[in-house]
């Protein structure tokens, strides 16, 4: 569920190959990547197309409208409906801080909702500890989550004060999605279906269900054993959705082009990044190499690995939508750490 990734560290990933690959196609094959791959540089595809199979048992293709667990990469969802909350009044500013909204959350007067999106609340992730809990036969919703998060901190405090570090923590965001919840008086996915799945027509992303329907959604892998279970609520504002390389495609490039006002993505997309570096945004990395700028975000979960992102420099969309469980992180860092070098430089 969490993408594994240092804000403000340098990128120097030791698991990144040294061999530089001539196109993006050769990149994708020779890493052997599983799923579906849309890479486009000023309006042209370097990549669209399917990579191995979607189903190993019977032998379906990957597919431009087939379903893909996407991880984390919901977290740039739930970032945009805080966004849409600010549109519609219901919150002022990012810098409103928690104790607004629930005045006995442990030092809730120190946490914003842009540290929350930003990482940089101190807040410890619950994620493992959850995991552990329904291992242990306990089954518990985001209510019961937010709960255990609470008590995470009354024991042990937070992690760092608030502003003064960075920390990647799945808490923010189920505490963001719970607030989308508390102010809009809605269900955090009906508020993401009226105001950017529906106006965007992306019919094809959903909430995720502990089991996938294998007739409409890729089949998960890990180590060539089928594994696409997982308990969704979870990952409750953090990592539910399904979605396919369609719907990633038209989010990226809504984006990238007009869905954001210039003044959102002031606030949203981290600048000023020194090459070399990347840093957590609301919701977006941004990852500087050279005079490259890209903005992404990465998702992993039983099964699936995924990434979206665009260059504005080069009107560059990327999604790769991955069928094959990478808990190492390394063909994301690779492609990322090739693309930059080699595509888009």
């Amino acid at each position: 569920m969490i993408t594994l990734i240092s804000a403000c560290s340098k990128d120097d990933d030791d698991n990144s190959p040294s061999t530089s690959y001539t196109t993006a196609e050769n990149l994708l094959t020779a890493i052997d990547f599983q799923g579906y791959a849309i890479i486009t540089k000023d309006g042209n595809n370097l990549v669209r197309q399917g990579y191995g199979y979607a189903n190993e048992n019977t032998a379906m293709p990957q597919s431009y409208n087939l379903a893909y667990r996407i991880g984390s990469v919901s977290k740039t969802i739930t970032a945009a409906a805080i966004v849409q909350l600010k549109r519609d009044g219901l919150i002022t500013s990012f810098n409103q801080t928690l104790d607004e909204f629930d005045d006995a959350f442990p030092n809730g007067d120190q946490i914003s909702i842009s540290q929350l999106l930003s990482h940089q609340s101190g807040i410890p992730d619950y994620q493992f500890v959850v995991e552990d809990a329904y291992e242990q036969g306990e089954t518990l919703d985001e209510e019961d989550i937010y709960e255990v998060i609470i008590e995470m901190i009354s024991e042990n405090g937070l992690n760092f004060t608030p502003g003064s570090s960075k920390q990647y923590s799945n808490s923010n965001f189920l505490i963001a999605a719970l607030l989308i919840e508390e102010l809009s008086q809605m269900t955090y996915h009906d508020y993401i279906q009226q105001n950017i799945l529906t106006p965007l027509e992306m019919t094809g992303t959903h909430r995720g269900n502990n089991s996938i329907n294998t007739e409409t959604h890729a089949e998960g892998y890990n180590n060539g054993s089928s594994n696409s279970t997982y308990p969704m609520a979870i990952a409750f504002g953090v990592g539910d959705f399904s979605s396919t390389p369609n719907d990633m495609e038209t989010w990226t490039n809504a984006v990238k082009t007009n869905w954001f006002t210039d003044e959102e993505k002031a606030e949203i997309l981290a600048e000023d990044v020194p090459s070399g570096y990347v840093d957590f945004g609301l919701g977006w990395f941004t990852t500087q190499e050279g005079n490259t700028t890209l903005y992404w975000h990465g998702g992993d979960i039983n099964g699936y690995w995924s990434m979206i992102g665009f260059i504005p420099k080069y009107n560059a969309t990327i999604v790769l939508l991955s069928n094959q469980q990478d808990d190492s992180g390394t063909q994301r860092s690779t492609i990322i750490q090739q693309l930059l070098t080699n595509e888009f430089n």
